[in-house]
């Protein structure tokens, strides 16, 4: 018998253990080679490990399992796959021939299949897994036949509607049930993610001096340039121009020329960046991620906007690699896309600050002695007193604001 050990390979220079969050194959299965068996979720990704030989699949490590780098996780035994020939499946055992009755066409099957067909994606796996439903009875839908967010969404749907409708309870039941009161409690392990999130978190409370300083913004400008040219705009660039690049824009211009908030302690000293790489807070089912557009200075609007969605659809598939979860100079988060009128965003470590956008409300403003009602926007910037003094943060969020005002200063980079 020849078995090969597969540990937790070396996936980062900053990741030392991994979260064993899924199998994809059962215990005693036939594995191809490079065939995914599990799945591991490190501080910042999700990521497939494929297996390094063909054989039966034996398991070590339980799902669930935190594993350290270099750890074991599996065991193949080769030798099945050897006695088998070259196929990774066991031969079915014979059996007499029996005549069938064809009653329906039977749908040809590929020769050869890729092993992302009928696959789910993390989030996919999580939705069907929170209601019971089998991979096996889900079509995908993504790349290879890869099960989506969007399939396992429409087997929820479809499971609610072919469920039996329960049956009406009695008044004297309805009676008895409302008088019982539950007292149950449940326990969940913590996602690494989400661990690794509150941890970030308490570290930015702890280790720096953070304060946050606020200003509003009108957007009556921006939202009319929006209006006229939003046609014109998809037309030529195949994608709406948001607000999250005129944002970004706006922020990148200022971070050029104020590099103390884009700038970020390193032990006794200071590291600027000519550059400006904008992180763009993302909602996930697994919790909140921060991947960075890289070079939003010299970008163009269009750029911008197809990066942004190029990163949030990874980010919600799982899919979003460490290369582009890495760095960042600066951090943009939008809680009014939930309704938040106001918050203090915290510091995204090792940056210096973080902007909160919020949700746009009409209200009465004072304008050249008249009342007029116009949207507005509260922002938001926490910064690290550290290295950004209180005029610095006041004078950003000022410059910021005259820009988004006058969006045609932003467009003419004046």
């Amino acid at each position: 018998m020849s078995i090969v050990e597969m540990k937790v390979p070396v996936i980062g220079e900053s990741v030392t253990e991994v979260t064993l969050s899924q199998w994809l194959k059962e215990d005693g299965d036939y594995i191809a080679l490079d065939e995914p068996i599990c799945e591991f979720e490190s501080d910042k990704a999700t990521l497939e490990f494929p297996a390094e030989a063909a054989g039966k699949l034996i398991y070590v490590a339980a799902e669930g399992d935190d594993l350290e780098i270099g750890a074991l996780v599996a065991k193949i035994d080769t030798s099945v796959a050897a006695e088998n020939g070259a196929s990774p499946k066991a031969p079915a055992p014979k059996t007499e021939a029996k005549p069938v009755e064809v009653t329906a066409p039977v749908a040809e099957t590929p020769a050869t299949s890729n092993y992302a067909s009928g696959h789910p994606s993390p989030a996919a796996a999580k939705i069907l897994k929170e209601n019971d439903i089998a991979v096996a009875n889900v079509q995908g839908t993504g790349k290879d036949g890869r099960i989506t967010k969007e399939d396992a969404q429409k087997a929820v749907a479809n499971k609610s509607k072919s469920a039996a409708p329960a049956p009406t309870p009695t008044v004297e039941a309805s009676l008895i049930e409302t008088s019982l009161f539950s007292r149950e409690t449940s326990r969940k392990k913590m996602s690494r993610m989400r661990r690794t999130i509150a941890k970030r978190l308490v570290s930015a409370k702890n280790n720096t001096a953070m304060l946050t300083t606020f200003n509003e913004v009108d957007l009556t400008n921006i939202m009319a340039l929006r209006k006229k040219y939003q046609e014109r705009f998809v037309e030529k660039y195949g994608i709406k121009l948001g607000y999250m690049s005129l944002f970004a824009k706006a922020c990148a211009k200022t971070l050029m020329e104020m590099p103390d908030v884009n700038a970020r302690i390193d032990d006794k000293e200071i590291v600027y960046h000519d550059y400006a790489d904008i992180s763009i807070a993302i909602s996930t089912p697994n919790g909140l991620v921060v991947p960075p557009v890289h070079n939003v200075e010299s970008l163009h609007f269009s750029d911008i906007e197809k990066k942004i969605k190029e990163l949030a659809v990874k980010a919600r598939n799982g899919d979003l690699t460490l290369d582009e979860m890495s760095g960042g100079t600066f951090t943009i988060t939008n809680g009014g896309i939930f309704g938040s009128m106001m918050s203090t965003p915290i510091l995204n470590e090792p940056q210096s600050a973080i902007l909160g956008m919020h949700t746009i409300q009409q209200r009465p403003m004072a304008i050249d002695g008249e009342v007029k009602i116009r949207p507005m926007m509260y922002l938001a910037l926490s910064y690290d007193h550290r290295i950004i003094d209180g005029s610095t943060s006041v004078t950003f969020l000022v410059k910021v604001k005259k820009l988004l005002e006058d969006p045609t200063t932003l467009l003419l980079d004046l």
